[in-house]
This record gives structure tokens, sequence and C-alpha cells, in this order.
């Protein structure tokens, strides 16, 4: 046994385990701030959201991307605002791609420090090149260069998630989390605000005292050498990050893909073999899920993965024929809010896949060429 995993069954407790474990009630310590300065949150987004020619732009690098991927496709639903997602490592190389001089635009900017020079860099090219334009920040960082510049700007309302959540491990975890249900509980208040995401924190206080002292992998203790995430829609952007996750705590000793039920069959399909996990995670939506399905039967038709797992919300007979897990019993629950659990599972199988892997989970790279904040970058003046 390494001394990683010594030290984790000894109950010496890494800061990415801590803070998968603190999610639920940072959220709800989130949602109540929220709830507190929604006077001050309406004030700004209301003249602007008045404007049906604002486009929202949901933006981050990273990690921070992925929250926009999940949560896009159901604030574009349920407000009929125009929302999209575009990382901040797009923004700043292809800017007149994203933005249109003439198109008022809300930048809505995700940052666990407010640091990565991107992320700065696209606030600045929104002001240099659109006219009509505002920012929105949700940082977990104080002392970062995004909510600092917020706190003198004209056109930018900051809102600052708590302390805790500035993961201090390598992997974004409860940074993620915590910014992805403030931007739901400021966009969408009615569905998503302190008291009905109590649902939800509780289903994944659930899941987290389920797995015990994490000391057990969630999908089965095999050799894995590849594995798979899909999700449809808003779920996609759920596999990516978890795939991610994968990745970043195994220091890419454990390869991790990720893509949609029915895009894997168009080629990357082909990566599946007997050293393979697949995760298939089942849409809450009636229709969607018929989709998830069926490409859950042909992959156990296939018989070519190690193992397959089904991650649903509520039972499923055609799920259960197989290796599953179905969530712990709550009520109905949309996929941007089951999106929260089935990242819980995911988190934890990427610690345990680290520790097994003898990698000390805060500081997988130990050769430092992938950071906590991005180094290296270099920002070219826009002169369009």
């Amino acid at each position: 046994m390494s001394e990683t995993q010594s030290a984790c069954l000894s109950g010496t407790t890494t800061w990415t385990e801590k803070e998968i474990r603190q999610q639920p009630e940072s959220w709800i310590r989130s949602l109540k701030n929220i709830d507190t300065l929604r006077s001050n949150i309406n004030t700004f987004l209301e003249p602007l959201l008045r404007n049906t020619s604002l486009k929202i732009i949901l933006t981050g690098a990273g990690t921070s991307a992925f929250i926009g991927d999940i949560i896009t496709p159901w604030l574009s639903r349920h407000t009929g605002k125009n929302f999209v997602a575009v990382p901040t490592t797009d923004l700043v190389t292809n800017p007149l791609d994203y933005l249109s001089e003439q198109e008022p635009t809300l930048l809505v900017s995700f940052a666990r420090s407010g640091n990565s020079p991107e992320s700065v860099a696209a606030v600045d090219l929104v002001n240099q090149w659109v006219k009509d334009c505002y920012h929105l920040v949700i940082t977990c960082n104080e002392a970062g260069s995004l909510y600092q510049n917020a706190q003198t700007s004209g056109n930018a309302l900051a809102l600052l998630m708590p302390a805790e959540t500035h993961d201090r491990g390598f992997a974004m975890t409860s940074s993620i989390t915590t910014m992805m249900a403030s931007c739901l509980a400021v966009f969408a208040a009615d569905v998503i605000n302190s008291t009905t995401f109590q649902d939800v924190a509780n289903r994944c206080s659930q899941i987290i005292a389920s797995q015990g002292e994490f000391d057990e992998n969630v999908f089965g203790d095999l050799p894995f050498k590849r594995v798979v995430y899909l999700g449809s829609g808003g779920l996609q952007g759920v596999a990516r990050e978890s795939a991610l996750k994968v990745l970043e705590l195994t220091a890419g000793k454990l390869v991790a893909f990720y893509d949609s039920p029915t895009g894997f069959r168009h080629g990357p399909k082909s990566l599946v073999n007997n050293e393979t996990l697949v995760v298939v995670m089942v849409s809450s939506h009636p229709y969607t899920r018929q989709y998830d399905l069926d490409l859950l039967a042909e992959l156990h038709r296939d018989q070519q993965a190690m193992r397959i797992i089904a991650i649903c919300s509520s039972p499923c007979p055609k799920a259960e024929t197989g290796a599953h897990i179905c969530l712990p019993a709550s009520r109905e629950f949309t996929d941007v809010e089951q999106a929260f659990c089935f990242l819980m599972y995911a988190q934890i199988f990427a610690l345990t896949e680290s520790i097994k892997a003898g990698i000390t989970p805060d500081t997988p790279s130990a050769n430092g060429t992938v950071n906590r904040v991005v180094q290296g970058v270099i920002i070219h003046p826009w002169k369009g």
C-alpha cells in the first residue's frame, strides 16, 4: 500500500476530500446569501433582461467553462432568454466568432481564483469590442482580479461564493458546483432557491454519506485503463467535467473520454475494449431517456467493455438489467438538478482512482506541467 493510500485510510483527509464533502452545506450557504442580495441583483439584472436582444454568455476556463455547458440548455428553455456557453479560452483566441459590436451582451464569468489570464482578458475584450456590455462575475476568491476589477466597474456586479469554495485542492470540486447552483438561483429564482434546492443538497448529502470513507471505488475495484462518461444535453457537460476530474486527479494515468450517447456511435465507440469502464448518465426526461437506454442496451450486446454502469435518478427497469446506480429516493429531479448528484459520484470516483494510483490528489501533477491556476499564457492585444 502506498503512503498516500495509508494516509487516506488512517484518517488523514486531503483538501480534495474535504471539499467534496462540504458541497451541500456550501450550496445552501451561497443561495441564502443570494436571497439576501436579491434586491441588488434584481436592480442590476432586470433592466438588462427586459432587452429581448440581450445575449448572455456563460464563460470560464477549464472546469469553470463546463458550468455553462451544463446549465445553458436548461436556463435557455426555462427563461426564454438567449443563453450561450463559450469558454474564455475560445473568446480570447476568436472574439469575432462570438462577439458582435452592436449586440447587447451580458458576460457571466465563472472563476475559482479569478486570476486565469484568459478570464481576465475575456472581460477586457468584451469591454473593448461590444458597445453595450455588462458583466456578472461569479467567483470564489475575493482577492482575485475578476472580483476586484468588478468592484470598480460601472457595468459589473460580482457575487462572491463562500470562502471555503475557493478550493485548495488542485481539481475544482466545491467551486464548480457552488458557482453552478448560484447562477441557477440568480436567473431562475422561481425554481432554484435556498428552499427548493435543499432537496438537491439532501440527496447529495446521502450520496456522500453512502460512500463512507471513500476507500472503496464507486464503480467497482477493477483495473480500468480507460473510462468513458456519456450524457445527453446538459448532462454531456457533466460527462465532460467527470472525464476531466479523472484525468486531473490521476495525472492522466487513467485515460478518460466523454460524449453524448447518440454521438458515441459515430466513431468514438471504437475506443471501448476489455479495459474500459463506460458510465451512462440517464436523463430524467422520458423522451431523451429513450436514446440513453438504447445506447446502454447496445453496449451490453456488444460485450466489449470491462464494466458498464448506468446512473439514473429513479428506478428504471431497462437500466437495472445490468450494473447500475439509482440515486437515493427523492422527488422527481430535472436533469439540471440531478447533474449535481452525478457529479458527486464522478468526483468521488476520481479521488479514489487517484489514491489507488498512488498519487497525491491535492497536487497530482508531480512535474508541475499543469497548475492550479494556469501559467504560461500570453495574452495578445486585440487590434480589430
